[in-house]
């Protein structure tokens, strides 16, 4: 079926599965629902009769930041506009992803839509232009301290709209001046205000964190396969998922993880062997992952929800409100929810990474396992997944350290008028290494349990787990002897970053658990 690219936004009712298939769409292509547009215009006109009436209004007629207290002289409002976002364009390091732009871009457009920033259409029909040609800003990711907005990668966002820093068109970065003429477009010239709502707003450190939770609903749901897996690999028991110990617990990440768990075992041959084995109880990162795993599940789910309701705000300054003609200064801007639900996303994912690591490691030890030492024939000869092992301990201790709390850091800025700051961009991008970190070990812990599983033939696991066996196997043979084992563990972590396994993979029992 032919992937449908067309997205229609109602500003204010974005979803979290709307966001996601957005998010994993190549070349959107966005509508706008046309009732937005009066609310618009009048949030647009309000401002135009403040600069009319030369009324002093903060960000219309008057520096900004600590600089507010200078009255700006009306025939110079559209050149302060142009400065301000000259001035913020201060961003350094890498560039955003080309799936973390259009997030912003489709983020800014509904946050402006909602007709309290005071920006004309003509600014959001401009940002609507730039989107649909899949022409993205570069947008560099360091220089936001997420409090007055996203500032220097708004600004980046911004300037292209005016002509200034550079365009990615086509796989080609080209002069912003030279972009917009290959798109037969002009820069624009803002009028009052348009910069201050262009800068203002959450909407990059909102995107990157929404991006880091799409990776982390994803990777939850391979860390349930391969969590089953591992559990048959090692001769573990399934009663630990048994309905009637979650009920007695009564939170809801744990019976619905417990309930997949059972799923994805059901029928397998090699849990039937076992049934009455000596082995009174297993370790706890195989017995014990309702607990852990559903604990992350709501964390994850709670932070997807600050998420949504952020990306649905409205978080620039300030605020416009045409039925009362007032213009009203606040703090919108300032980021706090999506730092704290990107350092809840961090702390979760560090703790279904340290338990996957905990299973890599029963597996290739023979005295839990009762498999071969290190998972391969001849050991000694051989080393097996040894230092495979090495590499995921490796990547787990890194993700305890990237999970340390970021919304706690704060920085003055501006002359000390913005004397706290959220750090929510630099807590939203870290999402990056912590998800790379955690596909990575989930690839080794796949690669770990397939071994294992193959060691216990004839007998099979269950339906759905030896579909994901064959999955793996599709990339990596098994290991007879030594070889490297990079490329094995790379063609894994591609085949998870996809987006595997999907969730139909478990006839919708898993599926269902994505909380998108």
């Amino acid at each position: 079926m032919a992937e449908d690219r067309r997205f229609h936004i109602v500003p204010g009712q974005l979803s979290l599965g709307m966001l996601y298939r957005f998010w994993r769409c190549e070349r959107p292509a966005v509508t706008l629902a046309e009732d937005c547009w009066p609310k618009v215009d009048a949030a647009a006109d309000c401002i135009a009769r403040i600069v009319a009436e030369e009324t002093r209004t903060y960000g219309v007629n008057t520096g900004f930041g600590i600089l507010a207290r200078q009255t700006i002289a009306r025939e110079d409002v559209h050149e302060l506009q142009r400065r301000l976002v000259c001035s913020h364009m201060a961003g350094v390091g890498d560039h955003l992803s080309k799936y973390s732009v259009r997030l912003c871009l489709l983020l800014k457009i509904g946050s402006l839509a909602l007709g309290h920033s005071g920006v004309r259409r003509a600014v959001i029909e401009r940002l609507l232009a730039l989107l649909n040609a899949d022409a993205l800003p570069v947008i560099p990711a360091q220089g936001s301290v997420g409090a007055s907005g996203d500032l220097a990668p708004l600004a980046a966002l911004s300037g292209a709209l005016i002509g200034e820093g550079e365009i990615d068109l086509e796989g080609q970065r080209l002069p912003a001046g030279e972009a917009l003429q290959r798109l037969g477009l002009v820069p624009l010239e803002l009028e009052a205000k348009e910069g201050l709502a262009l800068l203002n707003g959450t909407q990059v450190s909102t995107a990157l964190a929404l991006e880091g939770y799409f990776r982390a609903t994803e990777l939850f749901t391979t860390a349930l396969a391969s969590g089953a897996m591992s559990v048959d690999a090692t001769l573990g028991s399934d009663t630990p998922f048994d309905p009637r110990i979650q009920e007695l617990r009564g939170q809801p990440g744990q019976s619905e993880t417990a309930a997949v768990l059972r799923a994805l075992l059901a029928g397998s041959e090699i849990r039937a062997s076992h049934a009455d084995c000596d082995r009174v109880q297993d370790p706890y990162s195989l017995r014990c992952q309702p607990q852990v795993m559903g604990a992350a599940l709501d964390l994850i789910r709670a932070a997807g929800q600050t998420l949504l309701r952020e990306a649905n705000a409205v978080s620039d300054n300030p605020l416009v409100f045409p039925d009362t003609g007032e213009v009203l200064s606040g703090g919108n801007f300032h980021a706090e929810p999506v730092a704290l639900a990107a350092d809840q996303i961090a702390v979760a994912l560090s703790e279904v990474a340290a338990l996957s690591e905990r299973r890599i490691a029963l597996l290739t030890d023979a005295h839990h396992s009762q498999l071969p030492a290190f998972l391969i024939e001849e050991p000694g000869l051989n080393s097996g997944f040894m230092i495979v092992h090495v590499t995921a301990a490796a990547l787990a201790s890194e993700m305890k350290w990237l999970a340390h709390p970021v919304g706690t850091d704060s920085l003055p800025t501006s002359a000390n008028q913005e004397d706290h700051v959220s750090m929510a961009t630099h807590a939203a991008r870290r999402l990056g290494p912590v998800t790379d970190c955690l596909r990575r070990i989930l690839a080794i812990e796949l690669l770990a349990a397939a071994q294992g599983i193959d060691h216990r033939a004839p007998l099979t696991t269950s339906e759905p787990l030896d579909r994901l066996l064959q999955d793996i196997r599709a990339q990596v043979p098994p290991v007879e002897e030594d070889r490297p084992f990079t490329p094995d563990i790379e063609a894994v972590a591609q085949l998870v970053a996809a987006g595997w396994p999907a969730g139909e993979l478990f006839e919708g029992v898993a599926g269902a658990l994505r909380p998108i």
